[in-house]
Protein backbone atom coordinates (compact mmCIF):
# COMPACT_ATOMS: atom_id res chain seq x y z
CA UNK A 1 0.00 0.00 0.00
CA UNK A 2 2.40 2.80 0.74
CA UNK A 3 4.74 1.32 -2.01
CA UNK A 4 1.47 2.19 -4.61
CA UNK A 5 1.07 5.97 -2.48
CA UNK A 6 4.21 7.11 -3.12
CA UNK A 7 3.62 6.09 -7.29
CA UNK A 8 0.94 7.64 -7.25
CA UNK A 9 2.15 11.07 -5.09
CA UNK A 10 5.17 10.68 -7.84
CA UNK A 11 2.99 10.94 -10.81
CA UNK A 12 0.85 13.69 -9.50
CA UNK A 13 4.50 15.67 -8.57
CA UNK A 14 5.53 15.05 -12.17
CA UNK A 15 2.38 16.35 -13.76
CA UNK A 16 2.87 19.60 -11.89
CA UNK A 17 4.48 22.66 -13.79
CA UNK A 18 8.09 23.61 -13.02
CA UNK A 19 7.54 26.86 -11.36
CA UNK A 20 10.94 28.15 -10.55
CA UNK A 21 11.76 31.45 -11.44
CA UNK A 22 12.92 32.30 -14.96
CA UNK A 23 15.65 35.69 -14.38
CA UNK A 24 16.44 38.39 -16.22
CA UNK A 25 19.90 37.05 -16.80
CA UNK A 26 18.44 34.22 -18.58
CA UNK A 27 19.21 35.02 -22.15
CA UNK A 28 16.27 36.06 -24.72
CA UNK A 29 16.54 33.09 -26.52
CA UNK A 30 15.72 30.94 -23.40
CA UNK A 31 13.07 32.92 -22.40
CA UNK A 32 11.51 32.98 -25.68
CA UNK A 33 11.58 29.10 -25.49
CA UNK A 34 10.48 29.00 -22.11
CA UNK A 35 7.63 31.11 -22.70
CA UNK A 36 6.15 29.18 -25.57
CA UNK A 37 7.29 25.01 -23.72
CA UNK A 38 5.22 26.66 -20.90
CA UNK A 39 1.90 27.44 -23.22
CA UNK A 40 2.44 24.25 -25.71
CA UNK A 41 2.72 22.28 -21.71
CA UNK A 42 -0.92 23.86 -21.01
CA UNK A 43 0.06 25.60 -17.94
CA UNK A 44 -2.65 27.96 -15.99
CA UNK A 45 -1.75 31.62 -16.51
CA UNK A 46 -1.40 31.97 -12.01
CA UNK A 47 1.54 29.58 -12.48
CA UNK A 48 2.54 31.64 -16.11
CA UNK A 49 2.57 34.62 -13.86
CA UNK A 50 5.08 33.29 -11.05
CA UNK A 51 7.55 31.39 -13.31
CA UNK A 52 7.94 34.45 -15.54
CA UNK A 53 7.57 37.54 -13.25
CA UNK A 54 11.33 38.72 -13.21
CA UNK A 55 11.21 39.02 -16.94
CA UNK A 56 10.73 41.94 -18.23
CA UNK A 57 8.54 41.80 -21.18
CA UNK A 58 8.84 44.06 -24.06
CA UNK A 59 8.00 44.53 -27.98
CA UNK A 60 10.88 42.37 -29.54
CA UNK A 61 10.04 39.92 -26.94
CA UNK A 62 6.18 39.41 -27.53
CA UNK A 63 6.99 39.31 -31.47
CA UNK A 64 9.30 36.64 -30.65
CA UNK A 65 6.98 34.16 -28.75
CA UNK A 66 3.98 34.89 -31.27
CA UNK A 67 6.02 33.98 -33.93
CA UNK A 68 7.72 31.41 -32.59
CA UNK A 69 3.84 30.04 -32.23
CA UNK A 70 2.52 30.63 -35.44
CA UNK A 71 1.95 27.36 -37.24
CA UNK A 72 -1.88 26.63 -37.23
CA UNK A 73 -1.84 24.41 -34.50
CA UNK A 74 -0.39 26.34 -32.19
CA UNK A 75 -2.62 29.49 -32.82
CA UNK A 76 -4.81 28.82 -29.98
CA UNK A 77 -1.82 28.98 -28.04
CA UNK A 78 -0.59 32.45 -29.87
CA UNK A 79 -4.11 33.86 -28.58
CA UNK A 80 -3.61 32.48 -25.26
CA UNK A 81 -0.18 34.08 -24.73
CA UNK A 82 -1.21 37.45 -25.84
CA UNK A 83 -4.26 37.73 -23.38
CA UNK A 84 -2.01 36.73 -21.20
CA UNK A 85 0.61 39.56 -22.07
CA UNK A 86 -2.49 42.03 -21.93
CA UNK A 87 -2.94 41.36 -18.06
CA UNK A 88 0.65 42.01 -17.54
CA UNK A 89 1.10 45.63 -16.00
CA UNK A 90 4.26 46.08 -17.61
CA UNK A 91 3.13 45.95 -21.34
CA UNK A 92 0.55 47.50 -23.45
CA UNK A 93 0.21 45.66 -26.80
CA UNK A 94 0.75 48.02 -29.72
CA UNK A 95 -0.59 47.60 -33.30
CA UNK A 96 2.44 45.62 -34.14
CA UNK A 97 1.79 42.89 -31.80
CA UNK A 98 -2.06 42.70 -32.65
CA UNK A 99 -1.16 42.32 -36.57
CA UNK A 100 1.21 39.34 -36.07
CA UNK A 101 -1.61 37.75 -33.68
CA UNK A 102 -4.60 38.50 -36.07
CA UNK A 103 -2.15 36.79 -39.06
CA UNK A 104 -1.86 33.75 -37.53
CA UNK A 105 -5.28 33.71 -36.62
CA UNK A 106 -6.70 33.95 -39.89
CA UNK A 107 -3.89 31.73 -41.10
CA UNK A 108 -5.38 28.84 -38.62
CA UNK A 109 -9.24 29.90 -39.66
CA UNK A 110 -10.23 31.61 -36.28
CA UNK A 111 -12.21 34.38 -38.51
CA UNK A 112 -13.94 35.04 -35.11
CA UNK A 113 -10.96 35.47 -32.61
CA UNK A 114 -9.34 37.67 -35.75
CA UNK A 115 -12.62 40.12 -36.09
CA UNK A 116 -12.44 40.57 -32.30
CA UNK A 117 -8.54 41.55 -32.27
CA UNK A 118 -9.18 43.42 -35.74
CA UNK A 119 -12.43 45.43 -33.47
CA UNK A 120 -9.69 46.30 -30.36
CA UNK A 121 -7.11 48.00 -32.55
CA UNK A 122 -9.23 49.78 -35.03
CA UNK A 123 -10.25 51.36 -32.02
CA UNK A 124 -7.47 51.72 -30.53
CA UNK A 125 -6.10 54.35 -33.48
CA UNK A 126 -8.61 56.19 -34.67
CA UNK A 127 -8.14 59.30 -36.38
CA UNK A 128 -7.04 61.02 -39.78
CA UNK A 129 -3.32 60.11 -38.87
CA UNK A 130 -3.57 56.99 -38.04
CA UNK A 131 -5.85 55.99 -40.75
CA UNK A 132 -3.72 53.70 -42.33
CA UNK A 133 -1.20 52.67 -39.56
CA UNK A 134 -3.45 49.33 -38.90
CA UNK A 135 -3.43 48.25 -43.06
CA UNK A 136 0.41 49.29 -43.21
CA UNK A 137 1.30 47.00 -39.74
CA UNK A 138 -0.71 44.09 -41.42
CA UNK A 139 1.12 44.12 -44.68
CA UNK A 140 4.84 44.62 -42.96
CA UNK A 141 3.93 41.50 -41.34
CA UNK A 142 2.44 39.82 -43.84
CA UNK A 143 5.59 37.46 -44.97
CA UNK A 144 6.81 36.90 -41.66
CA UNK A 145 3.71 35.29 -40.50
CA UNK A 146 3.13 32.99 -43.91
CA UNK A 147 -0.52 34.95 -44.16
CA UNK A 148 -3.34 34.87 -46.43
CA UNK A 149 -5.00 37.72 -48.54
CA UNK A 150 -8.32 37.31 -46.18
CA UNK A 151 -6.72 39.09 -43.19
CA UNK A 152 -7.20 42.50 -45.45
CA UNK A 153 -10.58 41.39 -46.61
CA UNK A 154 -11.11 41.02 -42.67
CA UNK A 155 -9.60 44.28 -42.23
CA UNK A 156 -12.50 46.14 -45.24
CA UNK A 157 -15.29 44.11 -43.63
CA UNK A 158 -14.45 45.48 -39.71
CA UNK A 159 -14.38 48.54 -40.74
CA UNK A 160 -17.46 48.77 -42.53
CA UNK A 161 -19.36 46.91 -39.38
CA UNK A 162 -18.42 49.83 -37.31
CA UNK A 163 -19.76 51.77 -39.43
CA UNK A 164 -16.16 53.65 -40.36
CA UNK A 165 -16.98 53.32 -43.80
CA UNK A 166 -14.96 56.27 -45.25
CA UNK A 167 -11.63 55.08 -43.85
CA UNK A 168 -12.74 51.11 -44.74
CA UNK A 169 -12.99 52.74 -48.15
CA UNK A 170 -9.57 54.37 -48.17
CA UNK A 171 -7.81 51.65 -47.21
CA UNK A 172 -9.60 49.53 -50.08
CA UNK A 173 -8.04 52.42 -52.49
CA UNK A 174 -4.93 51.91 -50.82
CA UNK A 175 -4.88 47.98 -50.79
CA UNK A 176 -5.54 48.18 -54.51
CA UNK A 177 -2.35 50.42 -55.32
CA UNK A 178 -0.01 48.19 -54.05
CA UNK A 179 -1.64 45.08 -55.99
CA UNK A 180 -3.70 43.49 -53.55
CA UNK A 181 -7.44 42.91 -54.97
CA UNK A 182 -10.29 42.29 -52.12
CA UNK A 183 -13.28 39.63 -52.28
CA UNK A 184 -16.67 40.60 -53.70
CA UNK A 185 -18.07 39.84 -50.64
CA UNK A 186 -16.05 43.00 -49.00
CA UNK A 187 -16.82 45.72 -51.34
CA UNK A 188 -20.69 44.10 -51.33
CA UNK A 189 -20.60 44.36 -47.03
CA UNK A 190 -18.95 47.86 -47.44
CA UNK A 191 -21.63 49.09 -50.08
CA UNK A 192 -24.48 47.75 -47.92
CA UNK A 193 -23.19 49.57 -44.81
CA UNK A 194 -23.05 52.44 -46.63
CA UNK A 195 -25.77 52.65 -48.13
CA UNK A 196 -28.30 51.69 -44.96
CA UNK A 197 -26.42 54.93 -43.94
CA UNK A 198 -27.88 56.79 -46.76
CA UNK A 199 -24.39 58.12 -48.14
CA UNK A 200 -25.56 57.73 -51.58
CA UNK A 201 -22.68 59.37 -53.03
CA UNK A 202 -20.07 57.34 -51.46
CA UNK A 203 -22.14 53.89 -52.70
CA UNK A 204 -21.28 55.27 -56.26
CA UNK A 205 -18.20 55.95 -55.48
CA UNK A 206 -17.18 52.79 -54.32
CA UNK A 207 -18.79 50.73 -57.26
CA UNK A 208 -17.16 52.98 -59.64
CA UNK A 209 -13.85 51.94 -57.78
CA UNK A 210 -14.81 48.65 -57.94
CA UNK A 211 -15.65 48.35 -61.64
CA UNK A 212 -12.35 50.55 -62.48
CA UNK A 213 -10.22 47.74 -60.64
CA UNK A 214 -12.31 45.01 -62.63
CA UNK A 215 -14.12 43.55 -59.41
CA UNK A 216 -16.77 42.81 -61.15
CA UNK A 217 -21.01 43.05 -59.09
CA UNK A 218 -23.09 40.17 -58.57
CA UNK A 219 -26.76 39.77 -57.64
CA UNK A 220 -26.26 40.67 -54.16
CA UNK A 221 -24.24 43.81 -55.28
CA UNK A 222 -26.84 44.90 -57.78
CA UNK A 223 -29.38 44.83 -54.99
CA UNK A 224 -28.02 47.21 -53.19
CA UNK A 225 -27.58 49.85 -55.99
CA UNK A 226 -31.34 49.40 -56.96
CA UNK A 227 -31.70 50.24 -53.14
CA UNK A 228 -29.64 53.08 -53.12
CA UNK A 229 -31.38 54.13 -56.51
CA UNK A 230 -34.95 53.84 -54.93
CA UNK A 231 -33.76 55.95 -51.81
CA UNK A 232 -32.28 58.69 -54.07
CA UNK A 233 -35.89 58.80 -56.11
CA UNK A 234 -33.52 58.20 -59.80
CA UNK A 235 -34.69 54.58 -60.70
CA UNK A 236 -37.62 55.50 -62.36
CA UNK A 237 -35.56 58.40 -64.18
CA UNK A 238 -33.03 55.78 -65.43
CA UNK A 239 -35.61 53.47 -66.19
CA UNK A 240 -37.20 55.73 -68.29
CA UNK A 241 -34.04 57.01 -70.15
CA UNK A 242 -33.20 53.65 -70.65
CA UNK A 243 -36.76 52.89 -72.25
CA UNK A 244 -35.98 55.89 -74.77
CA UNK A 245 -32.62 54.15 -75.65
CA UNK A 246 -33.63 50.65 -76.07
CA UNK A 247 -37.09 50.76 -76.54
CA UNK A 248 -38.08 48.46 -73.47
CA UNK A 249 -37.85 47.50 -70.27
CA UNK A 250 -33.70 46.55 -69.42
CA UNK A 251 -32.70 44.43 -66.22
CA UNK A 252 -31.84 45.65 -62.91
CA UNK A 253 -28.03 45.10 -63.55
CA UNK A 254 -27.75 47.04 -67.01
CA UNK A 255 -29.85 50.09 -65.35
CA UNK A 256 -27.52 50.20 -62.69
CA UNK A 257 -24.15 50.56 -65.20
CA UNK A 258 -26.23 52.85 -67.52
CA UNK A 259 -26.35 55.09 -64.26
CA UNK A 260 -22.90 54.91 -63.03
CA UNK A 261 -21.79 55.98 -66.52
CA UNK A 262 -24.14 58.51 -67.04
CA UNK A 263 -23.76 60.22 -63.45
CA UNK A 264 -19.81 60.31 -64.49
CA UNK A 265 -20.69 61.97 -67.64
CA UNK A 266 -22.71 64.60 -66.12
CA UNK A 267 -19.71 65.44 -63.59
CA UNK A 268 -17.95 66.40 -66.26
CA UNK A 269 -15.79 63.62 -66.40
CA UNK A 270 -16.10 62.43 -69.63
CA UNK A 271 -12.46 60.20 -70.15
CA UNK A 272 -13.29 58.38 -66.63
CA UNK A 273 -16.73 57.61 -67.92
CA UNK A 274 -15.54 56.14 -71.11
CA UNK A 275 -12.80 54.08 -70.24
CA UNK A 276 -15.49 52.58 -67.34
CA UNK A 277 -18.12 52.21 -70.65
CA UNK A 278 -15.42 50.36 -72.93
CA UNK A 279 -14.65 48.38 -69.21
CA UNK A 280 -18.42 47.29 -69.14
CA UNK A 281 -18.76 46.54 -72.73
CA UNK A 282 -15.97 44.04 -72.63
CA UNK A 283 -18.18 42.34 -70.01
CA UNK A 284 -21.21 42.77 -72.05
CA UNK A 285 -22.62 45.13 -68.86
CA UNK A 286 -24.22 47.33 -71.25
CA UNK A 287 -25.78 46.97 -74.34
CA UNK A 288 -24.38 48.38 -77.71
CA UNK A 289 -27.18 50.48 -78.44
CA UNK A 290 -26.88 52.26 -74.63
CA UNK A 291 -22.89 52.45 -74.94
CA UNK A 292 -23.34 54.35 -78.54
CA UNK A 293 -26.09 56.43 -77.04
CA UNK A 294 -23.86 57.39 -73.46
CA UNK A 295 -20.88 58.00 -76.22
CA UNK A 296 -23.05 60.15 -78.01
CA UNK A 297 -23.88 61.71 -74.77
CA UNK A 298 -20.27 61.89 -73.77
CA UNK A 299 -19.32 64.24 -77.22
CA UNK A 300 -22.17 66.62 -76.89
CA UNK A 301 -21.50 67.42 -73.39
CA UNK A 302 -17.88 68.07 -74.53
CA UNK A 303 -19.42 70.55 -77.08
CA UNK A 304 -17.46 68.10 -79.89
CA UNK A 305 -20.84 68.14 -81.82
CA UNK A 306 -19.33 66.97 -85.30
CA UNK A 307 -17.80 64.03 -83.68
CA UNK A 308 -21.11 63.02 -81.61
CA UNK A 309 -22.80 63.28 -85.47
CA UNK A 310 -19.87 60.46 -86.71
CA UNK A 311 -20.94 58.17 -83.24
CA UNK A 312 -24.34 58.31 -84.09
CA UNK A 313 -24.09 57.63 -88.12
CA UNK A 314 -21.76 54.47 -87.46
CA UNK A 315 -24.41 53.68 -84.17
CA UNK A 316 -27.24 53.19 -87.62
CA UNK A 317 -24.35 51.68 -89.92
CA UNK A 318 -24.13 48.85 -87.58
CA UNK A 319 -27.73 48.49 -87.08
CA UNK A 320 -28.79 50.06 -84.15
CA UNK A 321 -32.00 51.92 -84.43
CA UNK A 322 -31.79 55.50 -83.56
CA UNK A 323 -33.88 56.95 -80.35
CA UNK A 324 -35.21 59.33 -78.74
CA UNK A 325 -32.46 60.26 -76.10
CA UNK A 326 -29.95 60.30 -78.72
CA UNK A 327 -32.42 63.42 -80.39
CA UNK A 328 -32.99 65.13 -77.52
CA UNK A 329 -29.37 65.07 -77.23
CA UNK A 330 -28.82 66.88 -80.30
CA UNK A 331 -31.77 69.28 -80.03
CA UNK A 332 -30.60 70.27 -76.49
CA UNK A 333 -27.27 70.97 -78.35
CA UNK A 334 -28.66 73.41 -81.29
CA UNK A 335 -31.04 75.13 -79.29
CA UNK A 336 -28.30 76.42 -76.95
CA UNK A 337 -25.95 77.08 -79.66
CA UNK A 338 -29.25 78.75 -81.06
CA UNK A 339 -29.21 77.26 -83.82
CA UNK A 340 -33.32 76.67 -83.80
CA UNK A 341 -33.94 75.89 -87.16
CA UNK A 342 -31.46 72.49 -87.25
CA UNK A 343 -33.06 71.67 -83.40
CA UNK A 344 -37.17 71.91 -85.35
CA UNK A 345 -35.37 69.33 -88.10
CA UNK A 346 -34.53 67.30 -85.26
CA UNK A 347 -37.64 66.87 -83.95
CA UNK A 348 -39.38 66.58 -87.32
CA UNK A 349 -37.32 63.80 -87.95
CA UNK A 350 -38.63 61.99 -84.53
CA UNK A 351 -41.67 62.15 -85.66
CA UNK A 352 -41.10 61.46 -89.58
CA UNK A 353 -39.19 57.93 -87.80
CA UNK A 354 -42.16 57.08 -85.38
CA UNK A 355 -39.97 58.30 -82.27
CA UNK A 356 -41.43 60.14 -79.07
CA UNK A 357 -40.77 63.41 -77.79
CA UNK A 358 -40.63 63.53 -74.13
CA UNK A 359 -41.03 66.27 -71.80
CA UNK A 360 -37.16 67.41 -72.67
CA UNK A 361 -37.33 67.53 -76.14
CA UNK A 362 -40.29 70.15 -75.56
CA UNK A 363 -38.53 72.27 -73.07
CA UNK A 364 -35.04 72.85 -74.79
CA UNK A 365 -37.43 73.83 -78.25
CA UNK A 366 -39.58 76.10 -76.04
CA UNK A 367 -36.55 77.93 -74.39
CA UNK A 368 -34.40 77.95 -77.61
CA UNK A 369 -37.23 79.25 -79.34
CA UNK A 370 -38.32 82.20 -76.93
CA UNK A 371 -34.55 83.09 -76.36
CA UNK A 372 -34.47 83.59 -79.85
CA UNK A 373 -37.39 85.96 -79.74
CA UNK A 374 -39.09 83.02 -81.80
CA UNK A 375 -42.05 83.52 -79.72
CA UNK A 376 -44.75 82.10 -81.61
CA UNK A 377 -42.83 79.12 -82.32
CA UNK A 378 -42.11 78.53 -78.40
CA UNK A 379 -46.48 79.21 -77.70
CA UNK A 380 -46.86 76.34 -80.30
CA UNK A 381 -44.01 73.57 -78.94
CA UNK A 382 -45.89 74.49 -75.62
CA UNK A 383 -49.30 73.82 -76.58
CA UNK A 384 -48.07 70.94 -78.40
CA UNK A 385 -46.49 70.07 -74.80
CA UNK A 386 -49.79 70.18 -73.23
CA UNK A 387 -51.94 68.44 -75.79
CA UNK A 388 -49.93 64.79 -75.13
CA UNK A 389 -50.18 65.93 -70.91
CA UNK A 390 -46.35 66.60 -70.24
CA UNK A 391 -46.33 69.87 -68.29
CA UNK A 392 -43.23 72.35 -69.50
CA UNK A 393 -40.44 72.70 -66.43
CA UNK A 394 -40.33 75.56 -64.72
CA UNK A 395 -37.13 77.10 -66.46
CA UNK A 396 -38.42 77.06 -70.12
CA UNK A 397 -41.87 78.50 -68.66
CA UNK A 398 -40.32 81.52 -67.41
CA UNK A 399 -38.43 82.16 -70.14
CA UNK A 400 -41.66 81.78 -72.74
CA UNK A 401 -43.74 83.77 -70.36
CA UNK A 402 -40.77 86.35 -70.14
CA UNK A 403 -40.72 87.01 -74.07
CA UNK A 404 -44.46 87.33 -74.50
CA UNK A 405 -44.71 89.57 -71.33
CA UNK A 406 -42.27 92.15 -72.89
CA UNK A 407 -44.03 92.08 -76.42
CA UNK A 408 -46.87 92.74 -74.64
CA UNK A 409 -48.95 89.58 -74.85
CA UNK A 410 -49.13 88.86 -70.71
CA UNK A 411 -52.49 87.63 -71.39
CA UNK A 412 -52.10 84.85 -73.53
CA UNK A 413 -49.19 83.90 -70.50
CA UNK A 414 -51.58 84.48 -67.85
CA UNK A 415 -54.24 81.88 -69.44
CA UNK A 416 -51.20 79.40 -69.76
CA UNK A 417 -50.22 79.30 -66.59
CA UNK A 418 -53.78 78.73 -65.09
CA UNK A 419 -54.23 75.56 -67.58
CA UNK A 420 -51.41 74.77 -65.76
CA UNK A 421 -51.95 75.59 -62.30
CA UNK A 422 -55.15 72.89 -62.92
CA UNK A 423 -52.77 69.89 -64.10
CA UNK A 424 -50.20 70.22 -61.48
CA UNK A 425 -47.86 72.99 -62.06
CA UNK A 426 -45.77 74.83 -59.68
CA UNK A 427 -44.72 78.40 -60.40
CA UNK A 428 -42.27 80.38 -58.35
CA UNK A 429 -41.29 83.60 -57.42
CA UNK A 430 -40.20 84.67 -60.82
CA UNK A 431 -42.81 83.44 -62.65
CA UNK A 432 -45.39 85.80 -60.74
CA UNK A 433 -42.63 88.77 -61.19
CA UNK A 434 -42.46 88.40 -65.09
CA UNK A 435 -46.70 88.42 -65.06
CA UNK A 436 -46.55 91.46 -62.58
CA UNK A 437 -44.08 93.41 -64.99
CA UNK A 438 -46.45 92.39 -68.28
CA UNK A 439 -48.97 93.70 -66.45
CA UNK A 440 -47.39 97.00 -64.97
CA UNK A 441 -46.30 97.42 -68.91
CA UNK A 442 -49.85 98.08 -70.06
CA UNK A 443 -50.73 99.84 -67.27
CA UNK A 444 -53.25 97.30 -65.89
CA UNK A 445 -53.04 97.46 -61.74
CA UNK A 446 -55.97 95.61 -60.83
CA UNK A 447 -54.01 92.25 -62.69
CA UNK A 448 -51.18 93.18 -60.90
CA UNK A 449 -52.92 92.71 -57.60
CA UNK A 450 -55.01 90.03 -58.68
CA UNK A 451 -51.53 88.22 -59.13
CA UNK A 452 -49.96 89.46 -56.07
CA UNK A 453 -52.94 87.55 -54.08
CA UNK A 454 -53.16 84.43 -56.13
CA UNK A 455 -49.04 83.68 -54.92
CA UNK A 456 -50.12 84.48 -51.19
CA UNK A 457 -53.14 82.33 -51.66
CA UNK A 458 -50.40 79.65 -53.00
CA UNK A 459 -48.36 79.75 -50.01
CA UNK A 460 -45.76 81.32 -51.93
CA UNK A 461 -44.21 84.32 -50.34
CA UNK A 462 -43.58 87.03 -52.46
CA UNK A 463 -39.85 88.46 -52.02
CA UNK A 464 -38.11 91.52 -53.53
CA UNK A 465 -38.89 90.57 -57.01
CA UNK A 466 -42.65 90.85 -56.87
CA UNK A 467 -42.83 93.80 -54.69
CA UNK A 468 -40.26 96.05 -56.67
CA UNK A 469 -42.65 94.92 -59.62
CA UNK A 470 -45.60 95.54 -57.55
CA UNK A 471 -44.44 98.98 -56.47
CA UNK A 472 -43.09 99.68 -60.02
CA UNK A 473 -46.42 99.04 -61.43
CA UNK A 474 -48.36 101.51 -59.35
CA UNK A 475 -45.86 104.32 -59.78
CA UNK A 476 -46.26 103.58 -63.60
CA UNK A 477 -50.01 103.97 -62.97
CA UNK A 478 -49.55 107.25 -60.86
CA UNK A 479 -50.74 105.03 -57.70
CA UNK A 480 -48.23 106.65 -55.49
CA UNK A 481 -50.03 106.08 -51.85
CA UNK A 482 -50.54 102.34 -53.54
CA UNK A 483 -47.02 102.01 -53.99
CA UNK A 484 -46.08 103.61 -50.99
CA UNK A 485 -48.25 101.16 -49.08
CA UNK A 486 -46.66 98.12 -50.46
CA UNK A 487 -42.99 99.74 -49.70
CA UNK A 488 -44.02 99.42 -46.18
CA UNK A 489 -45.63 96.38 -46.12
CA UNK A 490 -42.55 94.73 -48.13
CA UNK A 491 -40.33 96.29 -45.45
CA UNK A 492 -42.49 95.13 -42.82
CA UNK A 493 -42.00 91.40 -43.65
CA UNK A 494 -38.17 92.29 -43.58
CA UNK A 495 -37.31 92.33 -47.02
CA UNK A 496 -34.95 94.64 -48.22
CA UNK A 497 -35.79 97.49 -50.93
CA UNK A 498 -33.13 97.07 -54.04
CA UNK A 499 -31.70 99.23 -55.16
CA UNK A 500 -33.97 99.43 -58.22
CA UNK A 501 -37.03 99.88 -55.95
CA UNK A 502 -35.39 103.54 -54.62
CA UNK A 503 -34.64 104.23 -58.27
CA UNK A 504 -38.17 103.82 -59.22
CA UNK A 505 -39.19 106.51 -56.33
CA UNK A 506 -36.90 108.56 -57.58
CA UNK A 507 -37.98 108.52 -60.93
CA UNK A 508 -41.42 108.86 -59.47
CA UNK A 509 -40.65 111.83 -57.79
CA UNK A 510 -38.97 113.60 -60.51
CA UNK A 511 -42.56 113.44 -62.76
CA UNK A 512 -44.33 114.61 -60.46
CA UNK A 513 -42.07 117.49 -59.56
CA UNK A 514 -41.02 116.61 -56.61
CA UNK A 515 -37.92 117.44 -56.04
CA UNK A 516 -37.69 117.92 -52.30
CA UNK A 517 -37.74 114.25 -51.90
CA UNK A 518 -36.50 113.03 -54.84
CA UNK A 519 -33.07 114.78 -53.61
CA UNK A 520 -33.37 113.23 -50.49
CA UNK A 521 -33.44 110.17 -52.01
CA UNK A 522 -30.89 110.85 -54.64
CA UNK A 523 -28.23 111.53 -51.41
CA UNK A 524 -29.22 107.74 -50.37
CA UNK A 525 -30.79 108.68 -47.20
CA UNK A 526 -33.26 106.21 -48.28
CA UNK A 527 -36.42 106.88 -45.92
CA UNK A 528 -39.87 107.65 -47.65
CA UNK A 529 -41.97 110.17 -45.52
CA UNK A 530 -45.77 110.14 -45.37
Amino acid sequence: MGSLLRRITHSLNSLKPNTQLIHTNSTPNNVVRAICDSFKSGWSWDALTSKFACVKLDAKLVENVLLELKDPNDAKRALGFFHWVSKRKDFDHGVWSYSITIHILVRAKMAMDARALMESVLKKNVGDSLKFSVVDSLLSSYEVTASNPFVFDLLVQTYAKMRMFETGFDVCCYLRERGLPLSLISYNTLLRVVERSERNALVWKIYEHMVGRRSYPNEETVRILIDALCKEGELRKYADMLDRIHGKRCSPSVIVNTSLVFRILEEGRVEEGMVLLKRMLQKNMVLDTIAYSLIVYAKVKLEDLGSAQQVYEEMLKRGFRANSFVYTLFIEAHCKAGRIDEAQSMMNEMGNMDLKPYDESYNFLIEGCAKAGRVEESVNYMKQMMEIRFIPSLGAFNEMVGKLCEIGDADQANVMLTILLDKGFSPNEITYSLLIDGYARKGKSDEVLKLFYEMESRSLSPGMLVFTSLIKSFCQCGKSEEAKKYFRIMKDRSIAPSISTYEIFLANHFEQGNTERADCLSRNEMVLQD
